[in-house]
């Protein structure tokens, strides 16, 4: 449907999934290995970070390298963006808000008279939604940094 996607998975979900692996105690001390990770400049970098996480960690956390070689596939294309682009959007957070929210409208309802009427509730809940949103920090950097990237694909209305 939409052939110039780029496919990436949520970097906090991974960062969460591989925290399960992990004691109480040696949360603190993993945190800045596992940072430096996704915060490389190159992915060739972050593949360097990664093998430098596992001669601390990996005899007594091997999953935790795993799971992150296992979805390098989806990571890979985030460092393709400059450091502004990827502070938004290295989390599905927001999407999956939005998601939930409109599961909810839906569900509590039941049955629509028509096709019509859940389009229409939709609509309303997208609307509705956008006015708790706020204007991301970066987000003027990362908007010219996207309209450079994406050339004729980027809306500037989108704003």
């Amino acid at each position: 449907m939409f052939p110039l996607t780029t496919v990436q998975t949520c970097i906090v979900h991974l960062i969460r999934n591989s925290l399960a692996f992990v004691s109480w105690k040696d949360r603190k001390l993993i945190l800045p290995d596992r940072k430096a990770i996704y915060r490389a400049e190159t992915a060739e970098a972050a593949a360097a970070e990664l093998e430098a996480f596992d001669a601390p960690w990996g005899k007594r956390y091997p999953a935790i390298g795993q799971a992150w070689r296992r979805a390098g596939e989806y990571v890979v294309p985030l460092f393709a963006f400059p450091p502004a682009i990827r502070k938004m959007i290295y989390t599905t957070n927001a999407v999956e808000s939005l998601h939930r929210s409109l599961r909810k409208i839906i569900k509590t309802r039941g049955s629509f008279p028509t096709d019509e009427a859940a389009l229409k509730l939709r609509f309303l809940a997208i609307r509705n939604a956008g006015l708790r949103w706020r204007r991301a920090v970066e987000w003027t950097t990362a908007m010219g940094q996207c309209a450079i990237l994406c050339g004729e694909r980027f809306e500037p209305s989108a704003r």
